[in-house]
């Protein structure tokens, strides 16, 4: 089959390899769309290197093609999207269903083959049957959406919240339409592109500006979100937490970012600084909001290319173009 395969750092190509076969919980899905995301940037950066070679994508659906002798939940035909988080349900993180803190962590797509490819293997487990009236190339957007309903899981965010946002990306218009549903008493976005600002305006924020300090809180913001990963937003974004905020990392840093904070304002005013990592029971709640409309994916995706112009989307992406791009198998 043919499929997208990193192979050192900053080395990508579309090349030919092995068909996939299930294991015995496992199935084949045959790929309909896979979405591109930061953590691919870092698998080619090579962080990740001890993975390389790996086909990337973790952000995929598409129909069931072959299963394993002992899967009987789902059948050939079935239309999928796949969760790619892969646990090993025996440390002591996923004894106390802390899964996604895993100390065996693994995902498809990123120590794992994944959906960049033609077809890719996942447990049984790991599939979530899509109803009939979601387009399966839309449906390749409920991973990433699963990690914005984590994020807020983690928020536990309380009615009429003030939340500022820093990115207007995928994973920041996704924490944004989040927050209306939650009940944010307003929702205001920051990022540098001006372009991404205005789809930010279409889904309607409640202001958008390259900079906080366009923007009249004096006071900070009860929430306030980084989904940028960047860490001169970062370091802006923890000065602007009001009395008794939360600060939420939600963007993926390069491991060599730093910020500082400062003691004694997190004690005195009660801030709280915590982070959301991947998925963890939330990628059934993602699907249902999908199935539901939450999400308006034409919106939401700006760029379809075929699985040839891998390497052209990662580019793409990386310049900051556009929303969420995928690779169509």
């Amino acid at each position: 089959m043919k499929a997208a395969v990193i192979s050192a750092p900053d080395v990508v190509e579309v090349t030919t390899v092995d068909d996939p076969a299930p294991g015995r919980r496992e199935v084949v899905v045959d790929v309909a769309a896979c979405g591109l995301c930061g953590t691919d940037l870092h698998i080619l950066q090579g962080e990740f290197a001890p993975t390389l070679p790996v086909v990337p994508g973790h952000e995929f659906a598409g129909v069931v093609a072959e299963v394993g002798t002992e899967v009987t939940e789902l059948r050939v035909g079935d239309r999928v999207a796949v969760d790619p988080s892969l646990y090993c349900y025996e440390c002591r993180f996923c004894r106390s269903g802390r899964n996604n803190l895993c100390e065996r962590w693994a995902a498809i797509g990123v120590t794992t083959s994944g959906g960049a490819a033609e077809f890719a293997v996942a447990p049984v487990a790991n599939c979530v049957k899509l109803p009939d009236h979601v387009r399966l190339e839309d449906a390749a957007l409920i991973e990433p959406l699963s990690c914005a309903v984590r994020g807020y899981d983690v928020l536990r965010s309380q009615l009429a919240t003030r939340v500022l946002i820093y990115g207007s990306g995928t994973m920041g218009l996704m924490m944004l339409q989040l927050g209306k549903l939650t009940g944010a008493a307003s929702i205001e976005v920051v990022d540098v592109n001006s372009e991404r600002l205005e789809t930010a305006r279409l889904l309607g924020v409640s202001a958008a500006a390259t900079s906080a300090d366009e923007l009249d809180r004096p006071d900070g913001w009860d929430v306030v979100i980084d989904a940028t990963g960047n860490e001169k937003a970062i370091q802006d974004g923890l000065g602007r937490v009001a009395r008794g905020g939360t600060f939420l990392q939600f963007g993926v840093s390069d491991y060599s970012a730093r910020a500082t904070i400062e003691p004694y304002k997190i004690y005195n005013q009660e801030i709280t600084i915590t982070g959301s990592m991947a998925v963890l029971h939330s990628f059934e709640r993602a699907s249902d909001l999908f199935a539901n409309g939450v999400l308006d994916a034409e919106v939401f995706i700006s760029d379809r290319l075929p699985l040839d112009e891998y390497a052209a989307a990662l580019d793409a992406f990386k310049s900051g173009k556009g929303r969420k791009i995928q690779v169509l198998p």
